[in-house]
């Protein structure tokens, strides 16, 4: 492969002039059955490059356990782009943000009560060290200077919009260089945080959506000399939970992208294509309010989440088709897509029923976090016996982010942060008697100074203004379904239950779970997990790749946290539902 060099206001490839015209897709928010796909339509589009970041909590989601497989096999990722004939821009963090749990962060780092992420605390450079000394070796021979597709790596993102901290780069930046990264580095910053984002000595680069010359006037205003690039050109949005579908105009975007490129600047797309943000990965906003980003990362873009072309695309490819060569190839069609509709899910178990198999309690005087349990993601229950009985004012000081309560076994209501709740009134029926909440893990904050996010029950928990001790805490993280006890005919009782039913396919083609008449819970697919469904919208539906099919039988499990569909049906369907869209 050529390397990428900077000579003054340009990038060269091989000494001869080169436009950087680049689109996100994270391997690790596809099927890695569906990474080829991705990646030809990406050329076919007109891109010369693609860009991607690292998640850090998934490669280590624990200190002494490191993934390069699979799922996760970025290393096999890189050498399909290459077989694209696409160059790669790579994005290792390790803050990522991306709308992603804990923006990359692992959540181990937070069982240190005082540790400093993204900062020159010793303790999260260890960290981060032990990481990359892991994550960057088995990637240099992808390098260009190696012959692979990798032609420059950023160092961190966007710390211009969390610090001032150029120490913090310039320490990040030697790491990298020290173990082998040879080809140039860059940051990204959105313009009005470059003076604090920059690092002297490095190509700086800028993120916006739109006003492309006076982004790029700003950019230049910093950076006297050096290519221009808008590293991450937001041609679309992410959508929260309660909010509306985020859509942008393809005429407008396809324009700002126009102008963008009549500069003579680099681009890359953000997002090219979107995908998903399976299991629990999805990240969080808290801006004062806590807002939690929805499963789908289909962000509006020229591949929706499916990876069929949508109107950006050709809107996006005749663009691009004015400034550099258009492989000659017609833009792809869409893919086939299976519906089958009403599957019963004629088995059930409670949630309750099957602690044992789900994860192992421990005892503590006041509740355990989440990070202190050595659990990442999904759920903690809390049980502790109440002392006496009659009216009662249950208050605790913080819950993340989202904890049912139940009294022996029976639902008594919801504290949620995202709406600010810490206290509800409930009655005892007697002294003894069992307080139950089980609180779920909505996703880490990904941005700003909530990153520090630690989930569960945190401080204290007071019933009539006396603290309670004495807890149970029991994670759940759900990384497995295996052991369930499910059982056919009777309903279960009240509270969290799982659902399982089967339903034959021909040939695999993806589809669309549906859950209508359901209220919140997660859904997996032959022990996939495709993630979390709400009513509350805007997203009615879940992405089902077709590589997590099989010809003939196929399993399907719901955990429904309230009330399931009285008929217990869901739909697999040819299209999505998204939800409305702001007028």
């Amino acid at each position: 492969m050529p390397v990428l060099q900077i000579e003054g206001d340009d990038f060269t490839l091989d000494g001869e002039p080169f436009r950087i015209i680049s689109g996100g897709l994270h391997y690790f928010r596809i099927h890695p059955g569906q990474w080829s796909d991705r990646l030809r339509k990406a050329r076919l589009m007109g891109l010369n490059t693609v860009e991607t970041y690292v998640p850090w909590n998934l490669h280590q989601p624990r200190p002494g356990t490191f993934r390069l497989d699979a799922e996760l096999d970025l290393p096999a990722f890189l050498t399909l782009a290459a077989a694209e004939g696409l160059h790669v821009l790579l994005r290792p963090g390790p803050y990522i943000c991306a709308e992603w749990e804990g923006g990359g962060l692992p959540s181990w780092l937070l069982a240190d009560p005082d540790i400093r992420l993204r900062s020159q605390d010793p303790a999260y450079l260890a960290a981060v060290e032990g990481y990359f000394s892991r994550l960057i070796p088995p990637l240099l021979d992808r390098l260009a200077t190696r012959g692979g597709p990798v032609l420059a790596v950023q160092v961190e993102n966007e710390l211009g919009a969390y610090s001032e901290d150029t120490a913090h780069l310039a320490h990040l930046a030697d790491l990298l260089r020290r173990l082998g990264v040879d080809v140039p580095l860059f940051t990204c910053d959105q313009p009005a945080d470059l003076a604090r984002g920059a690092l002297p000595g490095t190509l700086a680069t800028a993120n916006f959506g739109s006003n492309s010359r006076r982004g790029l006037a700003g950019l230049r205003t910093h950076q006297p000399v050096g290519p221009l690039m808008c590293s991450e050109f937001w041609n679309g949005w992410f959508d929260r939970w309660g909010g509306h579908h985020m859509v942008r105009d393809p005429a407008q975007a396809a324009q700002e992208l126009d102008d963008l490129l009549s500069t003579g600047a680099s681009v890359n797309l953000y997002m090219f294509h979107g995908g998903t943000n399976f299991g629990f990965t999805n990240g969080a906003n808290d801006k004062h309010t806590y807002r939690p980003t929805i499963t789908s990362y289909d962000y509006d873009a020229p591949l929706d989440e499916s990876g069929d072309p949508t109107e950006k695309f050709e809107a996006f490819r005749s663009v691009i088709a004015k400034y550099a060569p258009v492989p000659a190839e017609s833009a792809p069609g869409p893919g086939a897509k299976l519906a089958v509709p009403a599957i019963a899910l004629t088995e059930s178990t409670a949630l309750f029923d099957n602690l044992p198999v789900l994860g192992a309690p421990a005892s503590s005087e006041r509740p355990l976090t989440m990070e202190q349990l050595g659990q990442d993601f999904g759920f903690v229950l809390y049980e502790a016996a109440l002392p006496t009985a009659g009216p009662a004012l249950l208050e605790v000081e913080e819950v993340r982010d989202r904890a049912q309560v139940f009294i022996d076994g029976q639902p008594v209501g919801v504290l949620e942060r995202e709406n600010h709740e810490h206290a509800i009134a409930l009655t005892v029926p007697r002294a003894g008697s069992v307080l139950r909440l089980l609180v779920e893990n909505q996703g880490r904050v990904n941005y700003g100074p909530g990153i520090h996010d630690r989930k569960g029950l945190l401080g204290r928990v007071r019933l009539n203004g006396a603290e309670l001790t004495g807890w149970t805490n029991r994670p759940l993280p759900l990384t497995s379904l295996t052991g369930l006890a499910f059982g056919g005919g009777a309903e279960p009782v009240v509270g969290p239950v799982f659902h399982r039913g089967t339903f034959e396919v021909g040939t695999p083609a993806d589809s669309f779970v549906h859950l209508p008449g359901w209220t919140k819970g997660n859904v997996w697919v032959n022990g996939f997990h495709l993630g979390r469904f709400w009513s509350r919208g805007p997203q009615y539906s879940l992405y089902l790749p077709s590589p997590v099919l099989r010809p003939g039988e196929n399993e399907i499990t719901v955990l429904e946290l309230h009330a399931a569909h009285q008929a217990r049906t869901v739909d697999l369907r040819a299209t999505p539902d998204l939800g409305p869209t702001e007028e």
